[in-house]
């Protein structure tokens, strides 16, 4: 039974995917199929990626491909049946025609009986045709497909030895739940500077290699001068940390980077307040403190962290030292002084700051990069990489540094910054791996940040997004600031006195200027997910949904008004769904005044019943 399963699904294959991929055929699917093809490249270390030349779309089956599912289904109660394991997944689970010679009495629905299942199945029952629909899923190696199964009971198993999955596809609800699992919104009521902030993350790996952290250092006047007779500032930080190659570098930023930063701004400040000539640092300078920053605790990560492994009293305490300098993390901070209207963004990597801001063409939004995608791939990058290692035809390589890494630009990734005697050292006293045979001179890779400075203007409805490259790989700057856009028009609707009832309404497209009447950002590519899912180009796939804005912009990233995307996306499992979507977190922070009563206070209807630690002061 199992090999006339397997069989039945690839004569499906061979002979019906193919004449339905060439003559395009219209006809009433009895399963849908989502042809999503899996993504080449798994991870930032992983080979040169290749272009995607697959897509994500619905197409028509024909009866083959029901009779190899059902075969499937048929074979896994012979195998799980009752009286061999006492758990199975019973035939009578899957509804849809009786005979496989005629179409299916209904779209969507698998055979409860068939020629080769006879045997196992039973008449379907009244009560078994009225019992619950659910969505199913079977997942082979580069893409799955979407049909019907009645009953409930649990389902998710290995359906063949060649690796696909048959698992339950998550119900609407319970991908909004799963969407929203990990979000938070907090008001923010320090007088000038920010009113709100929302964040949310997605996982992909397991565990989520992404990380993020946020905090608001209240500044005596002893280090900064007050702001118009007050007592003191605020320095506020936020940071999204997109990890690679395990999780250990994003959760050190996390813990560290502000703190890093804080304490050379704090150091350039007061140098400045000594100075009778001045009271405020020059903004070189101020660029400066940010870059010492990134650059300090980079070297912690990469090379100290080897001399205390020497030192350690274990090999387990060694390799907890040295694991952060073996992963690696992009990383992109966002420093805004309210009493300066100054907005600093300092990215190391590929993830993403871009602004929003009102435009006076028919008060549409419009959109504004704030920093550059940094990857061996990037031009810029390529001519800086090419003059600091001259006659190294592998510096960069497909995109990739050695051929390899990605990001051109991140904290850890060892491997690329050790000379060989190091990495060989640390291979042969704890773990590690070879150095690449086209390392010559390193470092190939740094952690120091490419600093912007912009000036903004609360009036305007200024908000900033940032997010790893897991949202900018499914949506464009312009659909993100237009979505946020779209978000603050519907929470104007539902909630006057909001804080965003000033704001303008749109109702039939997302309220931002185009691209070219913009002008293009340099440096960042475009979303390679559009290209594999072959999502069409529209307004009308977004929705609106959420109360949390970051939340908002990862529905629609990953499926918007198709519920059956973004519900098969949110099924699959890792490692499968790295193949579809990488980690995703997204913050939207909104600038603007807000009274003053010092306190930082959680949103709870637009936060995860049980968020994780709210923000230090």
């Amino acid at each position: 039974m199992r090999r006339a399963a397997i069989q039945a699904f690839r004569t499906a294959r061979r002979s019906h995917v193919r004449r339905l991929l060439a003559q395009r055929t219209s006809v009433a699917p009895p399963i849908q199929v989502l042809g999503l093809r899996a993504h080449s490249s798994i991870s930032k270390r992983a080979q040169p990626s290749i272009i995607i030349q697959s897509s994500m779309y619905f197409r028509s089956f024909t009866i083959a491909l029901v009779s190899s599912i059902v075969a499937s289904g048929a074979w896994f109660a012979y195998k799980d049946s009752p009286s061999e394991s006492g758990v199975g997944l019973n035939s009578a689970q899957f509804a849809s025609s009786a005979s496989l010679s005629r179409p299916p009495t209904s779209a969507n629905q698998f055979s409860k009986a068939s020629p080769t299942s006879a045997d196992l199945a039973t008449p379907i029952t009244l009560e078994e045709s009225a019992e619950a629909t659910r969505r199913a899923l079977v997942v082979d190696k580069d893409q799955f497909y979407t049909g019907d199964i009645v009953g409930d009971q649990p389902l998710s198993k290995d359906t063949d030895a060649s690796g696909r999955l048959l698992l339950e596809m998550l119900s609407p609800d319970q991908a909004t739940n799963k969407l929203r699992q990990l979000e938070q919104s907090y008001s923010v009521g320090r007088g000038q500077g920010v009113i709100r902030y929302d964040v949310t993350q997605l996982p992909s790996n397991n565990p989520i290699e992404d990380d993020h952290a946020e905090k608001i250092i209240e500044v005596p006047d002893e280090v900064t001068p007050a702001l118009k007779g007050a007592n003191n500032t605020d320095w506020m930080f936020w940071g999204v940390f997109d990890g690679h190659s395990g999780w250990t570098t994003s959760a050190k930023l996390r813990q560290t980077l502000i703190s890093f930063v804080a304490r050379e701004l704090n150091s350039t400040y007061r140098t400045a307040l000594a100075d009778s000539t001045r009271q405020l640092p020059s903004a070189e300078s101020i660029d400066t403190a940010i870059k010492k920053g990134f650059i300090r605790l980079d070297y912690e990560i990469v090379h100290e962290s080897v001399q205390k492994a020497s030192k350690a009293k274990s090999k387990t305490a060694a390799v907890e030292l040295i694991s952060p300098a073996y992963s690696g993390s992009c990383a992109l901070l966002s420093f805004y002084d309210p009493s300066t209207s100054l907005l600093r963004v300092a990215c190391a990597g590929d993830s993403r700051a871009v602004l929003g801001r009102r435009g006076s063409a028919g008060g549409k939004w419009t959109a504004t990069a704030l920093s550059e995608d940094q990857t061996g791939g990037t031009p810029s990058e390529i001519v800086r990489l090419r003059q600091e290692h001259p006659g190294e035809e592998y510096v960069t390589r497909n995109g990739r540094i050695l051929g390899q890494l990605e990001p051109s630009r991140a904290f850890g990734d060892a491997i690329y910054k050790w000379s060989q005697d190091t990495a060989m050292y640390v291979k042969r006293t704890f773990f590690g791996k070879t150095p690449s045979p086209h390392l010559r001179t390193p470092p190939y890779v740094t952690a120091e940040p490419i600093v912007t400075t912009t000036k903004i203007e609360p009036e305007n409805g200024d908000f900033l997004v940032m997010a790893t490259d897991g949202l900018w790989e499914c949506l464009t700057n312009e659909e993100v600031v237009g979505l946020v856009g779209q978000w603050i028009d519907s929470q104007t609707k539902s909630s006057s006195g909001s804080g965003f009832g000033s704001w303008f309404s749109f109702k039939n497209s997302l309220p931002v200027e185009s691209e070219t009447a913009v002008g293009k950002a340099g440096g960042q590519r475009q979303p390679i997910r559009q290209a594999q899912w072959q999502v069409r180009d529209g307004d009308e796939r977004f929705v609106v949904e959420d109360k949390n804005a970051a939340t908002h912009l990862v529905r629609n990233a990953l499926g918007g008004k198709n519920t059956d995307m973004l519900c098969a996306l949110l099924s699959l499992p890792s490692p499968y769904s790295r193949r579809y979507r990488d980690d995703l977190t997204v913050e939207v922070i909104f600038f603007g005044s807000s009274p003053k009563s010092g306190d930082i206070v959680q949103n709870r209807e637009a936060s995860a019943v049980t968020p994780t630690s709210r923000p230090k002061l």
